[in-house]
């Protein structure tokens, strides 16, 4: 029985796994949205609300953290200066999950994962599908 287990492993090593999500996260930071599984976007978001919570203490520490954690010092210098501040007001759910339909190859349920603030351009894929 998995009682009160939360760790979603995603069929990979324990290492394998963190460094996984941190470039997810890295990439949510840079591009302000990513499409990817729903299962890895499910575990990608509770680091990325963890981060953002970390982002908007400011301190020395919680930085050394958050570098600990992602590996990209550029990636958290975003985080701190430019997407907590937006955040600086919200108590939390800084992430939203779109679902975008079934992937053709494998039929896993795709997702655009994406800031809740951020405006970003309209997904190519939902257009094309409409038409």
């Amino acid at each position: 029985m998995r009682h009160r287990k939360k760790t979603i492993k995603l069929g990979r090593t324990s290492a394998h796994r963190k460094e996984l999500l941190a470039n997810l996260v890295c990439a949510l930071i840079d591009n302000k949205r990513i499409k990817t599984t729903l299962p890895k976007a499910r575990a990608a978001r509770s680091l990325a609300d963890k981060m953002v919570t970390l982002g908007k203490k400011g301190t020395l520490a919680c930085r050394r953290q958050a570098i600990s954690t992602l590996k990209q010092k550029d990636s958290v210098k975003e985080l701190f200066d430019h997407v907590a501040p937006t955040f600086a007001e919200r108590e939390g759910g800084y992430t939203r999950i779109i679902k975008l339909g079934r992937r053709i190859s494998d039929s896993s349920e795709m997702v655009l994962l994406e800031w809740v603030d951020s405006v970003a351009a309209p997904v190519e894929e939902a257009e094309v599908a409409a038409e």
